[in-house]
């Protein structure tokens, strides 16, 4: 087994003279090292694959790890891994990928223009036509492949994230009190945030409570659009051409109805200038009675209000979207946390790819999971009657053991390792978020890398969110943000649109190739 390597950082400056004879000494070593790997493969039938991707821990995995050895046991291959600081990974693997001297597999935390480049020089496999052939990657969800593709190909294999992981979290005990049922359909959703605001919820005869809470993040506004009919980022209009979200009548809309709940204080009146950081609080504190954020922020909510009051236990639930004109739907997220990206001067030929594919492929398999998320049974963590146990803590030095053995993970089609049981509102909150899956709306222009918005996407985005904030709030009116669409489109946003409707054009000719 190769040693798992580990960049903490830059190190200090080399004079010359000394760098030409550590190069010498490195060449040297690394002829010895592919001799000595050549030979141990040819002898052993195993597979060498090397690897770099994000650490959090200081504390190296070492080749002595069991969960490591665990691994490379389960899987059949040879492991090297070079961890890099998540702080210090962007700037390192610019580095790398200039230097053309990479692993077999190399973890790409976003489309990066320096791996957007690459992969225009060919310099990685395209990987869409072979995913298919393999049980767990053929299985990978349509909509994150979407996202995570370059020019409508797949040049990695996505780390898994939650998909539908948006939806509501509220007060159970205030619906109860106020004789409500969770709502159903966009009126309900206004009806419970006008109780909650004017029915003194929390039955204390004062005038202290209000619907929702929002911070300056307007995610959740992008996210109720999606209830109205409005697309995600683009949609297509009935020619089949793509036109942004804001230009559709669903989307102003949604923003007539976000402007119904301010003007009603039926949300906080500063949410323009609320820290996001505490967005929470007024739900812990009981002063709002409902969020629209990603899911598994509730549980944590409600932990936090059972130390506030211990009597607050069980009191918050969760569910997914409300529906709308359409239908029921809802904002997915990106889906995934990076991608696993396969050189091709590093793996030279068909047969090398495949080999390396099936290795990704069975790290999504439970007993993968398990050791890369947990560690070695009986050493890590124990199993009894079903149940698991965890024998070490984040501070144990045996944590370090498998700590970020999880960094390469795909997670394809679903995340299946051994956990700790769950809370029933965990439990709920991921039987929510799968369901989410059925009813998230894709943008068609994921893929898409537009020149224009990586000059003006900042200039352009903050046009509209400005104006959207400016009408919710009664700045303007519906004119005064039509005239905001108006300057978006002058300030280079029909450059923008032209341009992702030539590439969405390509992109859909190349797949019917």
């Amino acid at each position: 087994m190769k040693k798992s390597k580990k960049s903490l950082g830059k190190k200090a400056a080399i004079p010359a003279v000394t760098v030409l004879l550590a190069s010498s000494l490195i060449g040297c070593s690394n002829d010895s090292a592919e001799t000595s790997g050549k030979a141990k493969a040819e002898k052993t039938s195993k597979p060498n694959i090397t690897i770099m991707t994000t650490a959090f821990s200081t504390t190296p995995i070492t080749d002595n790890s069991p969960a490591l050895q665990a691994l490379e046991k389960y899987t059949g291959a040879d492991i090297t891994v070079n961890y890099v600081m998540n702080s210090v990974y962007n700037d390192k693997l610019n580095v790398t990928l200039a230097s053309g001297n990479l692993p077999k597999v190399i973890m790409i935390p976003d489309k990066l223009p320096s791996f957007v480049s690459a992969v225009r020089n060919d310099a990685f496999w395209d990987l869409t036509k072979y995913l298919k052939d393999y049980p767990n990657l053929s299985k990978a969800n349509k909509i994150t492949l979407e996202n995570s593709a370059i020019d409508g190909k797949i040049y990695g294999i996505y780390r898994a994230r939650p998909l539908g992981r948006t939806g509501i979290y509220f007060r159970k005990d205030w619906l109860d009190k106020l004789g409500l049922e969770q709502p159903k359909t966009i009126d309900d959703f206004y009806n419970v945030l006008k109780a909650f605001t004017n029915d003194d919820p929390d039955g204390n005869g004062k005038d202290d409570t209000y619907g929702m809470v929002i911070s300056k993040y307007t995610g959740p506004f992008d996210v109720m659009q999606t209830w109205f009919g409005a697309p995600n980022k683009w949609g297509l209009t009935k020619d089949g051409k793509l036109q942004p979200d804001f230009m559709t009548k669903e989307y102003m809309d949604a923003l007539k109805f976000f402007k119904k709940l301010y003007d009603e204080k039926l949300i906080n009146q500063d949410f323009a200038v609320m820290d996001s950081g505490k967005w929470d609080v007024p739900f812990q504190n009981g002063q709002a009675g409902l969020i629209v954020n990603v899911l598994d922020q509730a549980h944590r909510n409600q932990t936090a209000m059972e130390k506030i009051d211990p009597k607050l236990k069980d009191v918050v639930d969760v569910m997914g979207a409300v529906e709308g004109p359409e239908g029921l739907h809802n904002l997915p997220t990106a889906g995934y946390s990076g991608m696993l990206a396969i050189p091709k001067s590093s793996v030279k030929t068909e047969k090398e790819l495949k080999q390396v594919l099936s290795f990704l492929d069975k790290l999504n398999n439970e007993p993968a999971q398990t050791i890369a998320y947990a560690g070695v049974e009986g050493r890590h963590y124990k199993m009894e009657n079903g149940k698991f146990t965890p024998l070490v803590t984040s501070t144990d030095p045996l944590f370090a053991e498998f700590q970020d053995l999880n960094q390469f993970i795909p997670g394809i089609p679903e995340e299946n390792f051994k956990h700790a049981d769950y809370t029933p509102l965990q439990v709920k909150e991921k039987e929510i978020i799968k369901d989410n899956e059925k009813i998230v709306v894709a943008n068609p222009a994921a893929s898409l890398l537009s020149e224009v918005y990586a000059q003006k996407g900042q200039q352009l985005d903050n046009i509209i969110n400005d104006a959207r904030i400016k009408y919710i709030v009664g700045q303007i009116d519906e004119q005064g943000f039509k005239d905001a669409i108006k300057l978006w489109k002058s300030s280079g946003g029909d450059d923008y649109t032209d341009e992702i409707n030539k590439l969405y054009k390509e992109s859909k000719s190349k797949s019917k190739k």
